[in-house]
């Protein structure tokens, strides 16, 4: 069973942050369109990733499932239910396999679904006292699955399902997460609780000894990273004491820290403290790059952060607020849709997710009647007659 709230009715109000260096009449109204109650328990929702033509939004939940959804309507579809602990990381992997869906779990596997059955079809296995904290698809020759398991960083061929490598002397401590380069695709990356982030090349026999090319030390433990810049050459870091760094990961050169981003984020609104950040959100196309933070409440907000020269977090460009009454841990932005389509047309900004197991859609208004949350015009899915030529979005 799904229970949905559609359509809340927001009562009007005065600009929300009357204190914003911006200019209030530069924003766009918008409010809940919609929020979903995952389940009628104590589940948090984790995580929420499209699929690549859109038309399904796979979230994990602390149920150890993952549910299927329209992310236009916000219809149930199903649920692929198999893993006996925490699913950590889940993700579609483009459009060779569009209908296939992969998760990975502290109970040490990697399994694939099949999102018209919802049945498991693939299910690979890193041992019994491994937990797989995240996964990528890449190499070269793009055969290449990789998994950060406990310390170690394992390889698969996903073709044979057999494994061809693992390397156990990069990190001493759980590997958060595992990156293959976007347009590097022989270049991996990995980030550790220990504070390091290591890349390799992949290429030819994987071995600790002649793959490591060049380490990060950030200097404490590593909870999300993510790539920016024109050849994605550029990354950002959040830890799991919510500072931000922003590197070129070529040179392994630091071009901006924030070791009190938390404050700066909190000093720049009149709104909740910002307790935590969910995310980063980079647009290719408008080369800019946002810090999302969140409070206990549930309120978040987009933060512009300027990473070039004297680094700078600006007052928030967006306010997503009355949605959630817990931590939100995942936010799926729909300007970052490959193409304009229905969801431009309905309106809607993008979903986010939280620990009171609750799915909320936030729908862009121009009614002033809508006025509890707000976002700037750079932020809003732009139609495809107003991109930039020769760009494309990089999600």
């Amino acid at each position: 069973m799904e229970a949905t709230d559609m359509d809340v009715e927001e009562q009007p109000q005065n600009n929300p942050n009357p204190n914003s260096n911006s200019n209030p009449n530069s924003y766009k109204r918008f409010g809940l369109k919609n929020s979903i109650q995952t389940n009628f328990g104590d589940d948090y929702v984790f995580q929420i990733v499209p699929r690549e033509d859109w038309t399904a939004m796979a979230v994990s939940l602390s149920t150890n499932a993952v549910k299927l959804y329209s992310p236009v309507t916000g219809q149930y579809y199903g649920e692929c239910r198999g893993h006996s602990d925490t699913i950590n990381h889940i993700s579609f992997p483009g459009a060779s396999s569009p209908h296939v869906l992969h998760s990975s779990s502290s109970d040490g596997t990697i399994r694939a679904w099949d999102t018209r059955t919802f049945q498991q079809v693939l299910c690979i296995s890193a041992g019994d006292s491994q937990e797989v904290f995240s996964f990528s698809f890449g190499g070269s020759t793009d055969n290449l699955l990789a998994a950060g398991c406990k310390s170690q960083i394992l390889f698969w061929d996903w073709r044979n399902k057999k494994q061809v490598a693992c390397l156990e002397d990069a990190h001493v401590e759980d590997v958060t997460q595992v990156h293959f380069v976007p347009g590097h695709q022989s270049k991996l990356l990995s980030a550790s609780v220990d504070g390091l982030i290591c890349i390799f090349d992949t290429d030819g026999d994987i071995n600790d000894d002649d793959n490591l090319e060049s380490v990060i030390n950030v200097g404490t433990s590593i909870g999300k990273v993510g790539f920016l810049g024109e050849r994605y050459q550029k990354l950002w870091c959040l830890t799991h004491i919510e500072t931000l760094s922003v590197w070129d990961w070529r040179d392994a050169k630091s071009e901006a820290s924030f070791q009190d981003a938390r404050s700066l984020a909190s000093d720049s609104w009149t709104l909740d403290h910002v307790d935590y950040f969910v995310d980063c959100h980079y647009s290719k196309e408008d080369e800019r790059l946002w810090v999302i933070g969140g409070s206990n409440s549930g309120t978040i907000g987009y933060f512009p952060v300027n990473y070039n020269g004297v680094g700078v977090i600006g007052s928030p460009e967006a306010v997503l607020a009355g949605g959630h009454t817990g931590i939100v841990r995942s936010v799926l932005p729909m300007a970052s849709m490959q193409q304009g389509g229905l969801a431009q047309n309905q309106g809607i900004f993008g979903w986010t997710g939280a620990e009171d197991g609750r799915l909320c859609c936030w729908l862009s208004d121009e009614s002033p009647q809508i006025n509890r949350s707000w976002i700037s015009t750079a932020l809003i899915m732009k139609s495809p007659s107003t991109r930039k030529k020769n760009r494309h979005n990089p999600y």
